[in-house]
């Protein structure tokens, strides 16, 4: 196991740890999670031998095999499957073994080097390389292609794809979710649910903490608070907890208070000075509770449009790409006044490109994309520097914007602005170029919100956002009062904020009908797909692939088209059973009450009763709907 016993840890003069402790057992998953800065990649430097304790002890299993992603983008001519299976320095040195014994004519080396290869499972590697990588979404024709020939984000999924390759005991991810779209991340989700070692994730994403977790781990002013459960159940524990410690806190204080007045009253009087003395060595005595010290997290809220006109935006018969060349052909699509779409889809299918033609940052190369009157459209980019200076400050942006949108603003104005997210003081007046994405991505929506926009086009607002920023982001969007078109593979955030999705694909953009749950089995019913035709491909294997593929897709149609009603049902019932639940909550209350009439009370024990019975015939049917999907999916 994983043990640290009262670990100190400082970086410069910042305390990382004071004398903390945690425990993690062999083969548990542990979501790693606190504010941005508290010190989580420092603890992973700390388990990985990197850093140093300046106190305590870390115990770390001797002979355990650590795999984590590396840090910069890798550079290498070899071909991606190759640069993969050098992950695997037992196969390589098997490898490199039966070249020297080959070499050397030495058939009792060669022998040797064909066990370790055969240990090494040399035989499947090219295979389970090439799995990795067609899972983190790369085409079966770029496998073969060198490192270099890839670009920074597609070069970090390579060296993910490295450490998911390696055999390891122990894997260390940090925001793994980074650089994938919500395809990669529900094909490694899926991966990560079959890892047999022991997991540790840092990760801003809710739904892949739940997903992936089975513990969290909380680094705060120093100290680690270990919670059983993914994040969810660690954040609605954490409330309750916050809550009683204000309330016990509280009630401390009122004794105090309390105490302090009779000693003040009573002290200089002889015959309460006994009484008054025991109370002042009892607040001596009394140990002192702390009182609950909130972050100040991110809050904000979209200014109300100036004008709602009806019609937004509308393409009709486009084609989408960069410089001639289309990416997306004759995409038909309407954003209307209330719309709050989600678009789903791979990366490099052509999402950004058609949010950067909806922008008017690409020109059409056919057809017609057409503005309503009166439409702002509010841009938020996925990279930020293609809307943002580096050598200018967050003041001076926001002093540009206010000249084109709101001249009359004053000064004071734009820095009351920056302040509300977050840019006070001489933080306001910083260099662009020297923020953290996160604080650049505050500035995006200082700068977003400020246009009252009433069309609203997101790709990837979450990217550098720790999960308070994102929470109060979907607040924000779900009291916004325009149209929204959001790009993001945070799925927790497109279920809050959207009611319907488009998938971009195979260069068009169609409605998806069906909600995440569907579009992840669709994604994973993809993914093994394409595995399955590698495997194929590998081994020579000849037939009628495009048949196999046919039946495929008419069997996951069937599937789908059988669970669709199922899952509406299950949610209706989920919905009936928090119904029936609430109202045996009202009438419990109501048989508690001493004051509650005998007359009332037994028309109430007899609704109590009626209600049991709808509760255990709307149980037992979910039960049977949950059986009938489980069985689908297993088909």
């Amino acid at each position: 196991m994983i043990r640290l016993n009262e670990v100190t840890l400082r970086r410069a003069a910042k305390v990382v740890l004071d004398t903390a402790d945690m425990t993690v057992q062999p083969g548990e998953k542990v979501g790693l999670v606190g504010a941005n800065g508290a010190g989580k990649s420092s603890l992973f430097a700390l388990l990985q031998g990197k850093l140093h304790e300046d106190g305590g002890s870390v115990v770390f299993p001797a002979g355990w095999r650590v795999a984590s992603v590396a840090q910069d983008a890798p550079d290498s001519n070899l071909p991606a499957a190759e640069f993969v299976r050098q992950a695997d320095a037992a196969l390589q040195a098997a490898l490199a073994a039966q070249q020297a014994a080959q070499s050397a004519g030495d058939g009792l080396a060669l022998a040797a080097a064909a066990e370790a290869l055969e240990l090494a499972d040399a035989y499947s590697a090219q295979a389970r390389a090439e799995a990795l990588l067609l899972g983190l979404g790369f085409a079966p024709a770029q496998l073969t292609q060198p490192v270099r020939a890839f670009s920074g984000g597609w070069r970090m999924r390579l060296a993910l794809a490295q450490a998911l390759f390696q055999p390891s005991d122990c894997l260390l991810l940090d925001e793994p979710t980074n650089h994938l779209d919500l395809d990669a991340l529900v094909w490694l989700e899926s991966w990560l649910a079959r890892y047999a070692g022991t997991l540790l994730v840092i990760s801003h994403d809710r739904a892949f903490l739940d997903a992936v977790t089975s513990v969290t781990v909380l680094l705060e002013d120093g100290s680690l608070q270990r919670h059983a459960g993914g994040y969810s159940a660690f954040e609605e524990r954490r409330a309750l907890q916050l809550q009683q410690q204000a309330q016990a806190w509280s009630r401390q204080q009122q004794d105090i208070a309390q105490l302090s007045r009779f000693v003040e009253r009573f002290r200089a009087k002889a015959t309460k000075a006994r009484q008054a003395q025991s109370r002042l060595k009892a607040l001596e005595r009394m140990e002192r509770l702390a009182p609950v010290l909130l972050r100040n997290p991110l809050r904000f809220e979209f200014l109300e449009p100036a004008r709602q006109p009806q019609q937004l935006l509308r393409l009709r018969a486009a084609d989408c790409g960069y410089a001639g060349k289309p990416v997306l052909r004759g995409v038909e699509r309407d954003i209307m006044a209330g719309a709050r779409i989600g678009v789903l889809g791979a990366n490099g299918q052509g999402k950004s490109t058609l949010v950067k033609t909806l922008a008017g940052l690409l020109p059409e190369l056919a057809g017609e994309v057409r503005p309503g009157a009166d439409v702002v459209v509010g841009y938020y980019a996925q990279q930020e520097m293609d809307v943002l200076r580096a050598d200018e400050s967050a003041l001076q942006h926001m002093a540009r914007l206010a000249a084109q949108t709101t001249p009359e603003a004053r000064p004071q104005e734009l820095r009351d602005w920056l302040g509300r997210f977050q840019f006070g003081g001489e933080r306001a007046e910083q260099a662009i170029g020297t923020l953290s994405g996160g604080e650049r991505a505050r500035l995006l929506l200082a700068l977003l919100v400020w246009q009252r926009p009433n069309v609203l086009l997101l790709d990837e607002p979450t990217n550098h956002l720790d999960l308070p920023t994102r929470e109060a982001l979907a607040l924000a969007l779900q009291d916004f009062g325009g149209a929204m078109l959001l790009v993001s593979h945070d799925r927790a955030l497109l279920r809050a904020v959207c009611d319907s999705y488009w998938l971009v694909s195979d260069g068009s953009v169609v409605d998806f009908d069906g909600d995440l749950d569907d579009y992840q089995q669709w994604v994973l019913e993809r993914a093994r797909q394409r595995q399955r035709d590698a495997a194929a491909a590998s081994a020579g294997a000849e037939g009628s692939r495009r048949e196999q593929r046919r039946e495929a897709a008419v069997s996951r149609q069937q599937r789908t088209a059988a669970q669709r009603p199922l899952r509406a049902e299950q949610r209706a019932l989920d919905d009936a059973l928090a119904t029936l639940e609430a109202q045996r909550a009202r009438i419990d209350a109501a048989l508690a009450d001493a004051a509650t009439p005998a007359a009332q009370r037994a028309q109430l024990g007899r609704e109590r009763k009626e209600l049991e019975a709808r509760v255990a015939s709307a149980e037992e049917r979910w039960l049977e709907v949950a059986e009938a999907l489980e069985s689908l999916e297993r088909d």
